[in-house]
């Protein structure tokens, strides 16, 4: 399986670019999961939509061809663990390749997030991005061990 994770911005915390390696490196060879961080426009005077429709193009640049998009979004679905693992499931099952779309701080531009299979959130609550960044590889690692029966996930 091959899953793609494009975040907008370059630089994040230590410690967070420390544990999405981490779960990263967890993945067995048939599961390639990566990172492609995606410069952040700046400000100076702009407008948000603006700056949105410059990302998207970047975001867009990024993906890799023939990817099922899932933009992560605050109105999207919000799924349980093991929802999440079936749907990774059946993807996997469909052959897809998958890409999760991180927006920067104003979040995804609308048109990028038409394109996307399925809005999803990861909390009700804003999260910093580079915790999302984190909370996603490591729920995509649980989402793995649930699917191998690997002892990670243990609910």
């Amino acid at each position: 399986m091959k899953i793609t994770i494009v975040a907008v911005g370059l630089r994040q915390p230590a410690w967070a670019d420390s544990a999405v390696e981490d779960y990263l490196n967890r993945f067995p060879k048939d599961w390639s999961v990566t990172v492609k961080a995606v410069k952040p426009e700046l400000r100076a005077g702009q407008s948000t939509a603006n700056i949105m429709r410059i990302e998207a193009e970047r975001i867009r640049a990024a993906i890799p061809h023939n990817s099922l998009i899932i933009a992560m979004d605050e109105h999207g679905k919000d799924l349980t663990t093991v929802d999440f693992s079936k749907k990774i499931r059946a993807w996997r099952d469909a052959g897809e390749s998958l890409c999760f779309l991180i927006g920067g701080a104003d979040g995804l531009d609308p048109e990028l997030k038409a394109q996307a299979r399925m809005l999803m959130r990861l909390s009700s609550m804003t999260l910093p991005h580079a915790m999302a960044r984190v909370m996603l590889a490591e729920q995509i690692y649980r989402a793995f061990s649930i699917l191998t029966n690997h002892p990670y996930h243990r609910a």
